[in-house]
C-alpha cells in the first residue's frame, strides 16, 4: 500500500475521534488535513528529494517549542539518551567528552569505568572508533558510537599531544550516582552533594546521610543542590521525608485535567527531625531541586542559602507513542506546601514569536512558612541567606572558553604522574609561571568592562564635541585600561588559580576530588558552616520560637 494511501485513513480515524470527543471542534480535523497535504505535496513536487523523517520532526518540535521547552518529541533514536537522564544508566566507556572546535576530546572520565582504567585522560582528542575516522563528527555523533551493550568492545584510536594512542575497551553499565560526593566539613559539620534526582536519589542521599551520621558522628549537615536540574519528583519527596514527619504533604500538583490533581504526602518515618540543616542553591538548581528546597523552606526545617533558583515549576510526564517513541508533556503546576508555585516564566501568555516572560510583579502572591515568614511564588526559591554571584575578570572568562586552562592541565598531566591528595594541593609558584608562559605564547584577544566603558564614553565625547578639550587626558586613560596580558595575569593570579588547580585536580582525582578541593574555599560552604555554628542565627532565621 502507498505512504500517501495510509494518510487519509489516519485522518478518517482521527475524524471520527474528533468529533466523538469534541462535535463542535473542526480546527483538529481541518488543521490535520492541510498539514497531511501540504506534507504530501512537498514529498512529491519539491525539487530535491526530501527526509520525510526529518522534516516530520522538525514539524513536531517546532509545534511543541510553542508550548514551553519542556514539552518535547522523544524519537526512538534518543531514547537511550532519555533513558541515562531518567536513570544515570548507559551502556558505554564512562567519560565525558566535549566538542572543542573542530575535535572531540574527553573532558572528564569516571572512576572506575573502562575509559579510566583503561589510562584515557582528559584532553585526549578521538581519532577513530572501531577503525573509522572521527573528523568532522560532533560530540553527539562520538557518544553514540561510544554507546553499546554492555560486554561488547570498542577499539579507540585518541591523539594526546601529538601521540598516536589506541585503546580496546570493554563497554560496562555505566551508572552515575546522583551523588558524587559525601563527606564531613569539620568535625561535626557533613555535607551530601546531590548532582541529580534519577531514580536512586532518594536512596542515594539516604544511604550518604546514614553512613555519615553512623561512622562519622554529624552533628548539622549541608545538603548541596547548585546546579542540579531536577529529575523525578518522587525522588524530591523521598529526601524531604528524611526530616519531615510521615503524613506531611511535600508537594502536590494542579493541572488543567483534573486527574493530574495529585497531593504527594510523606510516606514513611522520617530519618531525623531535629538534626540542623542547610540547603544550598544556585540559579541553575530546578524543578525537584526547587521541590526540595521549598518544601524544606516552607516547613522552616532548613535554612536556604545561595542563589534564588531556576524557578521551574512545571512537571512532565513521559507518555509512550508508537514506533518505540514518546512525549514528555508538561501535564501540570506544583505548588510547596504553603501553596505556592514558583514558575518563573509565563509561557501561556507570551505573544506568537515572542520569548517568554517573568510573571509580572502584581501578580505575586505571599504565602507563609510554618512558622510565619513570608515567601513568594512566581520567583523560583528565594533564598534565606544570599551569597552574592562571584564577578570573574574577561581575561579568566577568556582562558576558560578558549580551552586554555584546559589544554594547560592535559600538558601538565603528561608531565607530572601524580601530585598531592585535594585539599593539599596548591598550585606552586614554578607552575604558574610556566602556565604564564604557556599563555603569553597562545593567541588569543580579550577585552575588559573598563575599556568597554572608556570606548562608550569616547564615542559620546566626541557627538558632544568635548573629546578635543580633554584628549590627552583621556588617551592616558584609556591607556591603563587596555589588555594587558602579562599585567593581568598577575593582577587576577588569584582567581586563574583556582580555576587551574580545578581543573589539575580533576585530571588526577576526578569529580569527587574537585568537590574536596574546593571545600574549603567554596564561600557559598563557608556561609553554611557559620550559620550552622550559631545555633542562635539558625533559629532566628527560621522564626523557631524557644
Amino acid at each position: 500500500m502507498s505512504k500517501w494511501l495510509l494518510l487519509p485513513l489516519m485522518l478518517i480515524q482521527l475524524q471520527g475521534w474528533s468529533q466523538k470527543e469534541n462535535p463542535t471542534d473542526f480546527e483538529i480535523y481541518k488543521n490535520l488535513e492541510l498539514f497531511e497535504l501540504v506534507y504530501k505535496t512537498v514529498d512529491m513536487e519539491y525539487v530535491d528529494v526530501t527526509n520525510p523523517g526529518h522534516l516530520m520532526k522538525t514539524a513536531i518540535d517546532a509545534m511543541l517549542a510553542e508550548l514551553d521547552p519542556y514539552t518535547n518529541y522523544i524519537p526512538e533514536s534518543k531514547i537511550e539518551d532519555y533513558k541515562l537522564m531518567t536513570t544515570g544508566q548507559y551502556g558505554g566507556i564512562g567519560a565525558l567528552i566535549q566538542q572543542q572546535d573542530d575535535k572531540v576530546v574527553i573532558t572528564d572520565p569516571h572512576e572506575g569505568y573502562p575509559a579510566q582504567k583503561a589510562g584515557l585522560y582528559a584532553g585526549d582528542e578521538f581519532i577513530e572508533i572501531d577503525d573509522k575516522n572521527v573528523e568532522g563528527l560532533s560530540s553527539s555523533e562520538v557518544s553514540e558510537k561510544l554507546k553499546g551493550k554492555p560486554g561488547s568492545e570498542v577499539k579507540i584510536k585518541v591523539n594526546r599531544n601529538g601521540e598516536t594512542i589506541t585503546k580496546t575497551l570493554t563497554r560496562e553499565e555505566v551508572k552515575l550516582s546522583p551523588v558524587p560526593y559525601y563527606g564531613m566539613v569539620n568535625e561535626d559539620v557533613g555535607y551530601i552533594k546531590l548532582t541529580s534526582f534519577t531514580k536512586t536519589a532518594g536512596e542515594d542521599v539516604k544511604a550518604a546521610f546514614g553512613s555519615l551520621k553512623k561512622d562519622k558522628n554529624m552533628q548539622k549537615l549541608i545538603l548541596d543542590l547548585r546546579g542540579n536540574p531536577g529529575g523525578l519528583l518522587i525522588e524530591a519527596v523521598k529526601i524531604v521525608n528524611m526530616f519531615v514527619n510521615k503524613g506531611e504533604v511535600i508537594v502536590w500538583m494542579k493541572g488543567r485535567d483534573n486527574r493530574n490533581d495529585v497531593s504527594y504526602a510523606a510516606p514513611l518515618k522520617p530519618e531525623d527531625l531535629n538534626i540542623p540543616v542547610v540547603v544550598l542553591v544556585d540559579g541553575n538548581s530546578a524543578s525537584a531541586s526547587e521541590i526540595v528546597s521549598g518544601a524544606l523552606q516552607d516547613f522552616d526545617r532548613a535554612v536556604v542559602v545561595g542563589q534564588t533558583s531556576y524557578g521551574k515549576g512545571l512537571v512532565q510526564r513521559p507518555l509512550d507513542l508508537k514506533y518505540n517513541a514518546k512525549i514528555k508533556v508538561t501535564i501540570a503546576k506544583y505548588y510547596t506546601p504553603s501553596g505556592r508555585c514558583i514558575q518563573k516564566l509565563d509561557y501561556t501568555n507570551r505573544k506568537e514569536g515572542d520569548d517568554a516572560s517573568a510573571v509580572s510583579d502584581s501578580l505575586l502572591h505571599k504565602f507563609k512558612t510554618r512558622n510565619g515568614r513570608e515567601v513568594l511564588d512566581g520567583r523560583g526559591i528565594e533564598p534565606d541567606v544570599k551569597v552574592p554571584d562571584r564577578e570573574y575578570s574577561r581575561l579568566l572568562q577568556t582562558l576558560v572558553i578558549n580551552n586554555i586552562i584546559f589544554d594547560f592541565a592535559t600538558k601538565f598531566r603528561a608531565e607530572n604522574e601524580s601530585i598531592a591528595k585535594p585539599g593539599e594541593y596548591n598550585l606552586s609558584d614554578d607552575t604558574y609561571k610556566a602556565f604564564v608562559t604557556y599563555v603569553m605564547e597562545r593567541e588569543f584577544e580579550y577585552s575588559t568592562a573598563s575599556g568597554d566603558l572608556m570606548k562608550r564614553l569616547e564615542e559620546t565625547a566626541k557627538d558632544e564635541n568635548y573629546l578635543t578639550d580633554a584628549e590627552a587626558e583621556f588617551n592616558a586613560l584609556m591607556e591603563k585600561f587596555k589588555p594587558s596580558k602579562e599585567r593581568d595575569l598577575q593582577k587576577f593570579k588569584s582567581e586563574i588559580t583556582e580555576i587551574l588547580e580545578d581543573e589539575i585536580i580533576g585530571r588526577y582525582y576526578f569529580q569527587k576530588g574537585r568537590i574536596e578541593q574546593n571545600m574549603g574555599e567554596d564561600p557559598f560552604i563557608l556561609e553554611a558552616v557559620k550559620i550552622l555554628n550559631d545555633p542562635s542565627r539558625y533559629k532566628s532565621i527560621l522564626n523557631i520560637q524557644e
